[in-house]
């Protein structure tokens, strides 16, 4: 009894797990230590921003989380299950995406085949060569992801003619694809005109509910518009945590992060 008592409550975990758990994750490059000790909990549906200055860690967390690179100590956590030494792949058929500060899209290809392929490479039938129907699941899909980023007006554009605005946000469009239940964006404002960062945040105040997202983030205006809590990092450790009014108003924070002009817009 007590052995089913015990993979019961396994389940459980698993079942009503949070979305990302991180436990002691500390990464080693060499002597250096990247990031260190680093301990976070992100619930189901969490809207989270991490910031800090460049060098604070951001992007090294991240690249463990996704299984880029794999913590030299600690544990992570995905929606209950530990996923530490995961490769990248299994942590993406377990729900988990990521955007990129450098842009990795078919440029050559239209708004609309970027997204259906996106779609159909995390589907069950994405080796079938047969070319897809306009009214296919997966296009209806794919048409759904491209309103959903505002670019309904360039669908049938080259990707290597949008802006880069635009270009980011096809790359919101494929991180979408396939049920993501948390996506991580990396620095999705960095080199918007405020025009763009403005859709921005009417894109990923828009995503549905159940999608959590944690964003890391230069520009501190659009995190704070975006995130229900924020995590502030500094020399790869956690130095606050808070809702966006604490952070904002917190003394020690506006010390640090505004002191080095990293609230300017850029």
């Amino acid at each position: 009894m007590r052995r089913a008592d015990a993979i019961a409550d396994r389940l459980g975990a698993v079942g009503s797990g949070n979305a990302l758990e991180l436990r002691g994750i500390t990464k080693m490059f060499g002597a250096l230590a990247a990031i260190s000790d680093v301990t976070l909990t992100v619930r189901p549906g969490e809207r989270r921003a991490v910031l800090g200055s460049n060098g604070a860690g951001k992007t090294t967390l991240f690249n463990c989380v996704t299984g880029d690179f794999l913590p030299t100590s600690g544990t992570i956590r995905l929606f209950g299950e530990d996923v530490t030494n995961f490769p990248a792949h299994e942590r993406i058929r377990r729900g988990l995406r990521r955007t990129y500060q450098i842009s990795l899209l078919f440029g050559g290809l239209s708004v609309r085949d970027n997204v259906y392929l996106a779609c159909r490479g995390v589907s069950r039938g994405r080796f079938s060569l047969i070319r897809p129907r306009r009214g296919e699941a997966l296009m209806a899909r794919a048409e759904e992801l491209i309103e959903a980023v505002h670019l309904g007006d360039v669908r049938d554009s080259l990707v290597a003619s949008l802006s880069y605005g635009q270009q980011r946000q096809l790359e919101i469009a494929l991180a979408l694809a396939g049920a993501p239940r948390l996506i991580l964006f990396d620095e999705p404002a960095a080199g918007l005109s405020p025009t763009e960062r403005a859709d921005l945040v009417a894109i990923l105040t828009g995503l549905p509910a159940h999608i959590g997202f944690i964003i890391i983030e230069h520009d501190m205006d659009v995190a704070l518009r975006v995130a229900q809590t924020v995590t502030m990092m500094h020399n790869g450790r956690i130095f606050k945590e808070g809702s966006p009014e604490e952070i904002e108003n917190d003394p020690e924070v506006q010390e640090l992060y505004l002191g080095d002009g990293s609230h300017a817009h850029g």
